[in-house]
């Protein structure tokens, strides 16, 4: 049974699924992990003929009606059978390192639950994309954790996994980070690129930031659903 599952959510962007399946191949234990595409109702059809391609060469790909990134990640881990999981976006690349020094501290500090490092932009823009050590103040006030990060599958069945009913997608990482915070889970921190982060003008994340409306939207439904760790001064 490997240690980590790696699991990939995938709209449209099979122009880059071969990409990080590179990346990935670059682990020399093969035994270490799995690696789960989810097909999220692609209209892509270069996209629906690579992932079919795929699926015929061995790959394990799901392939379901488009439910968005929270729910195809949730249905990714559901199949999975690693201890540990391993979040990459399709457009994205991994760091051997994310999965040999991840384990290593996993395996070592049974008090750490999850880790993460930095990245390595590229695309649209390039530089260093530094995470910073874990901070929760920092954390309640915007996002410095990125969902590429490895952590144990029991912080993903305590916190429900990524909330697939917030008004906007773009935040379901954000939103369980501070959730396992709450419930007293374990950040550490590797001050080292781990995983390189295309970043494209067209992505989820930068449209949500964007779009002010929608983002007070996510912020008035996390107040309501942890109402004891949130309040209105988070609104801005």
């Amino acid at each position: 049974m490997p240690d980590v599952s790696i699991v990939i959510p995938c709209y449209n962007h099979g122009q880059y699924i071969d990409e990080a399946l590179q990346s990935i191949t670059q682990i020399p234990n093969h035994d270490l992990f799995e690696v789960i595409i989810v097909n999220d109702g692609s209209t892509d059809a270069f996209t629906n003929e690579r992932l079919q391609t795929l699926y015929e060469a061995g790959y394990h790909v799901i392939f379901q009606k488009n439910s968005g990134l929270a729910t195809a990640r949730n249905n990714g881990i559901k199949a999975s059978k690693g201890k540990y999981i391993l979040p990459l976006d399709a457009d994205n690349k991994l760091r051997v390192e994310y999965v040999t020094k991840g384990v290593a501290i996993l395996e070592t500090k049974p008090d750490v639950s999850i880790v993460f490092g930095n990245a390595q932009k590229f695309g649209s823009e390039q530089g260093l994309l530094k995470q910073g050590p874990y901070n929760l103040q920092k954390l309640m006030l915007a996002n410095h954790i990125d969902a590429c990060a490895l952590y144990r599958r029991e912080v993903w069945e305590a916190t429900g996994g990524y909330d697939a009913k917030m008004p906007a997608q773009g935040i379901e990482d954000w939103a369980m980070w501070m959730y396992a915070s709450f419930l007293g889970y374990k950040f550490h921190y590797i001050d080292e690129v781990l995983f390189d982060y295309r970043v494209l003008p067209t992505s989820m994340i930068t449209v949500l930031r964007k779009n002010k409306i929608k983002s007070n939207a996510n912020m008035e439904y996390l107040i309501n659903k942890h109402p004891l760790y949130f309040g209105p001064q988070f609104i801005d």
